[in-house]
């Protein structure tokens, strides 16, 4: 079945191919009551975390000599986030007062963290919300004992056809993980037009939707889509007919682009 979902196109031009579906990392976390004598252990066991994180955010600015100039920015707004007392400190002292298990400490600080945020009139300090979450979500997995891994999944068949990213959001982490594929497009359901997925795809040239909401839950791994950076849309499934029309527009697109000097 043919269906259209409309976003936010922060990054123009046309992309065909498959759809390729990335794991989304859930933060509901487990509400524990520590007896007393766990309570420094515990408060150890964050703080053993955040070190973990902030050590793999310092190798992954190692390796991102090719990588676009602007992700280095974002890896270093992560590591400044695990170093300000309202993400490395706060917990502590609420997993010492309420008696609670790290994750759980991290999730709400995330939470008054997030609504703060949304009361910026600024859009772009507005979407740092995200980073937050991103960050927090790294820690919570290292709590949590998770396999640092890709969540990518490639379609069997996918091998010569073009790959589009469908992602609930894409961390700094996740698009240093693609550096070494060439991807057709990116679709988020969140994100907006400074975040560092849309900069990235910017700088890359290459079509981006974000802010589709339910895209990571309605598109199925490996379904034909097209992307329309510049109008916001993403065609699932599309017919024949559409199909001609947009590859069409995409061929019409690429000859118009300057020609790159050697």
């Amino acid at each position: 079945m043919s269906f259209t979902l409309h976003g936010l196109g922060v990054s123009g031009g046309i992309a065909i191919g498959r759809a390729m579906l990335m794991s989304h990392a859930t933060l509901e976390v487990s509400h524990l009551t520590l007896a007393s004598r766990m309570i420094d252990k515990e408060i150890e066991r964050f703080d053993a975390a955040i070190k973990a994180v902030k050590e793999e955010l310092i190798l992954m600015k190692e390796s991102t000599e090719h990588a676009p100039a602007e992700l280095n920015a974002f890896i270093d707004i992560h590591t400044m986030f695990l170093e300000d007392p309202e993400l490395a400190e706060k917990p502590r002292d609420i997993i010492r007062e309420r008696r609670c298990n790290a994750e759980w400490a991290l999730v709400q600080q995330m939470e008054h963290l997030v609504d703060q945020f949304e009361q910026f009139d600024d859009l772009y300090l507005r979407e740092r919300k995200f980073d937050v979450v991103q960050v927090v979500e790294r820690v919570v997995k290292e709590l949590l004992g998770h396999p640092r891994r890709s969540g990518l999944k490639a379609p069997k068949s996918s091998k010569e056809e073009a790959l589009i990213v469908v992602a609930h959001d894409l961390s700094p982490a996740d698009t240093i993980a693609f550096k070494d594929h060439r991807f057709a497009a990116f679709i988020t359901d969140v994100g907006g037009a400074t975040s560092h997925t849309a900069i990235l795809a910017r700088s890359m040239a290459i079509p981006a939707v974000l802010g589709l909401e339910n895209a990571r839950g309605l598109i199925r791994d490996g379904e034909k889509l097209i992307v329309d950076g510049l109008r916001g849309v993403i065609i699932i499934n599309p017919d024949q007919r559409v199909l001609d029309e947009y590859q069409l527009r995409k061929e019409q697109i690429e000859l118009e682009k300057p020609s790159s000097s050697v």
